[in-house]
């Protein structure tokens, strides 16, 4: 079996100043370390159990390829700091069939990011025997 340490989401964005700025400015994600000088200078953000790089920079905008998932406490109280951050809000809160609550915003490059509350009756916090 495989130990897994950390895992790691890699981005190349069109504009690294412009990302760093909603990654680390925005949204408020803590910095782990940074690497290299320059605009293209590393960036390594905490994503709780993982971390989110965006390093070098892209020639174009493409297609997403990765959409980032993040748990967040209070979905409701993240759309009010978003919004008051400038962050675009796709689809604000909304509980899914599944009884998730899910918001939606991108990043500048568009890339999908999915806040997620998961609510105190959700069978995901249902732990028997803790």
């Amino acid at each position: 079996m495989v130990h897994v340490l950390g895992s790691r989401v890699l981005l190349r964005p069109t504009d690294p100043e412009r990302s760093r700025a909603f990654y680390g400015g925005q949204l408020g994600l803590a910095v782990y370390r940074e690497f290299g000088t320059g605009p293209e200078r590393g960036t390594v953000y905490f994503l709780g159990g993982g971390f989110l790089e965006v390093s070098g920079r892209a020639a174009s905008r493409q297609e997403p390829s990765v959409r980032l998932w993040l748990q967040v406490d209070d979905a409701a109280a993240a759309e009010e700091e978003l919004r008051a951050e400038g962050v675009e809000i796709v689809r604000p809160p909304v509980r899914e069939p599944w009884g998730l609550i899910e918001m939606w915003i991108a990043d500048p490059d568009g890339i999908p990011i999915v806040l997620v509350e998961v609510p105190a009756d959700h069978p995901m916090r249902h732990r028997p025997g803790i």
